[in-house]
């Protein structure tokens, strides 16, 4: 089953471009592989609870081949992964990129789709840092085109912005590899987690960094997070929703491989608490400054790594378990925000609080759905959210140390202007009636601006929105309102209350659920399991005849034994 969520994808893609000229057949393709690497990913979760699940590609034993690894952590990634995937695909279907947007090469969408759906699985579960990188970029290269698809001068603007921080990110992480390589003589992570803790610190100081500038990069962590903000609202919805729920999570993802399993012993928790505090800051102070509910939401994802920065500064097992378990709930909730704000661009025409008011009288469902994510992303009681951060609270309490409160103390802090940006989008453009939040600008500007300015700013204001993104939307509007009430819009609604069924689903089992990623965060903090799957019980390739012992981070208290 291992190979599976990589082969299935990429073997849909090739089906789903051979039925090009059939839409409707591409997206049955899809649908089918989607729902079936599902299936095989919550599989595998079950069977990674014995540990892990290992496979060497083509029969060549690890060290020498490609080695796919399914432990708690990469099982548990792959899971909701694979959820929030299947459910925006759900909703792009139902948006019918094709007949919505004529301009929309919808050939190229629905196998685009499934190979960076691959790239995603293909990070999650390998065991060697090369084929992480080739990962990278299998998920990098697909999501070019979906961010550019369509090729209006926004989003190729983006695009290009994205293609260059990308690239950028790619190259620091080759020049990490080579210098790995050149150290160890492999690039197999069980290997590696045992080779390190033999060569000069000095040399495994300067890999670390490399590496772990490249993955902040990737994670959009401050100051690598300014392309971010100005990369994804360009997208559709859909595209919006699947990058920002997903793409920075691998990048997490392989942050916590890098400094928790390769490197337990470099102790760069001060520095993870420094950027952390900066980013959950820095991130949500540009959520408040924002008109666009697009941009507040791609704001507040940046904010939001910084909690999952905020756990691994702390250095024991409850910080880990609770980034683990935030960090699924975070791919969710942000995923469902970024959809349900599609709704509402295509009810609307836009996205702006400008112009927006009155969506709880017009579509009152609608309000309530983005009422009852964005509550969770606050983290009100009892939604995962607060789960996740009542654990990060209590992982700076058994830190005992003074970085553990100084994160704590952010961390509150950051909450509550989330909660503030939350309500502010929830009065300007829901409760509030459209007339008062389309003349708030005009009324700061002053009295003194006459009819024929006001008359003259709404005009370039109109000109402006008709130049970017909201272009067909815009024009589209009536042929929208008459169709809010088919089946395609309920499909969407559909597709977004499958999404909070599952949040729902995750409150209710979040004892089970807590358990499994404290599981995890034991099998990364003690990687002897880990490195004993892959290289066996000879510890083959390693240079002894038995399994050496990677360094083991202390799992409660200080940060390091």
């Amino acid at each position: 089953m291992l190979p599976l969520p990589v082969l299935l994808p990429l073997f849909g893609a090739g089906l789903a471009l051979a039925a090009g000229r059939r839409p409707r057949v591409q997206q049955l393709i899809s649908l089918v592989v989607l729902i079936a690497v599902l299936v095989v990913g919550v599989g595998l979760a079950l069977g990674a609870r014995n540990g892990p699940v290992v496979l060497d590609v083509g029969n060549w034993s690890a060290p020498v081949g490609i080695t796919l690894v399914a432990d708690r952590l990469a099982a548990l990634m792959l899971v909701i992964s694979q959820i929030v995937t299947l459910g925006v695909h759900a909703y792009s279907i139902a948006q019918n990129l094709a007949d919505e947007d004529p301009d929309v090469p919808i050939a190229i969408y629905h196998p685009t789709y499934l190979v960076l759906t691959a790239g995603v699985s293909n990070a999650f579960l390998t065991g060697d840092l090369f084929n992480l990188y080739v990962g990278f970029e299998i998920l990098l290269t697909a999501s070019f085109v979906l961010i550019t698809i369509g090729g209006t001068r926004t989003r190729t603007r983006a695009g290009t912005v994205y293609v260059v921080v990308s690239m950028l990110s790619s190259v620091v992480f080759l020049i990490g590899i080579a210098l790995a390589y050149a150290a160890t003589g492999t690039l197999n992570i069980a290997l590696l987690a045992v080779r390190f803790q033999h060569i000069d610190p000095s040399v495994a100081g300067i890999i670390q960094f490399v590496l772990l500038v490249a993955f902040a990069i990737k994670a959009a962590v401050f100051p690598l997070a300014a392309w971010l903000p100005h990369s994804y609202p360009t997208a559709p919805a859909p595209v919006t929703a699947v990058f920002a729920g997903l793409l920075t999570k691998v990048g997490i993802y392989s942050i916590i491989r890098l400094e928790v399993v390769l490197f337990p012993n470099q102790n760069v928790s001060d520095l993870l608490a420094v950027v952390g505090v900066l980013t959950m800051i820095v991130g949500i102070l540009g959520a408040v400054a924002q008109d666009d509910i697009r941009r507040l939401l791609s704001y507040t994802l940046v904010s939001h790594i910084g909690f999952l920065l905020w756990g691994l500064a702390l250095g024991n097992k409850a910080g880990l378990a609770a980034v683990i378990f935030y960090a699924i709930h975070h791919i969710l909730v942000q995923t469902t925000l970024f959809l349900l704000l599609g709704l509402v661009e295509r009810h609307e025409g836009s996205t702006s609080m400008r112009t927006l008011g009155g969506l709880i009288r017009t579509h009152p469902m609608l309000a309530g759905m983005f009422m009852i994510a964005g509550l969770n992303l606050v983290g009100i009681p009892p939604f995962t959210g607060f789960i996740g951060k009542l654990g990060l609270a209590q992982a700076s309490v058994l830190n005992g140390h003074w970085e553990g409160y100084v994160l704590l103390a952010f961390g509150m802090l950051t909450s509550f202007l989330t909660l503030y940006v939350i309500v502010k989008v929830w009065n300007l453009a829901f409760w509030q009636p459209r007339g008062d939040t389309a003349t708030t600008d005009t009324e700061l500007k002053g009295k003194a601006i006459t009819r024929r300015q006001r008359a003259l700013r709404r005009y370039m204001q109109y000109a402006d929105t008709i130049a970017d993104r909201d272009t067909r939307l815009l024009t589209a509007s009536r042929t929208r309102r008459e169709r809010e009430s088919s089946g395609a819009s309920k499909l969407m609604y559909a597709s977004g209350w499958a999404l909070l069924g599952v949040m729902f689903a995750m409150t209710i089992g979040a004892g089970p659920l807590y358990h499994y990623a404290t599981n995890a965060a034991s099998d990364q903090i003690d990687a002897r399991a880990y490195v004993r799957a892959v290289l066996g019980d000879e510890g083959r390739g390693a240079g002894s005849s038995n399994v050496p012992t990677p360094g083991a981070r202390q799992t409660e208290g200080s940060s390091h034994e």
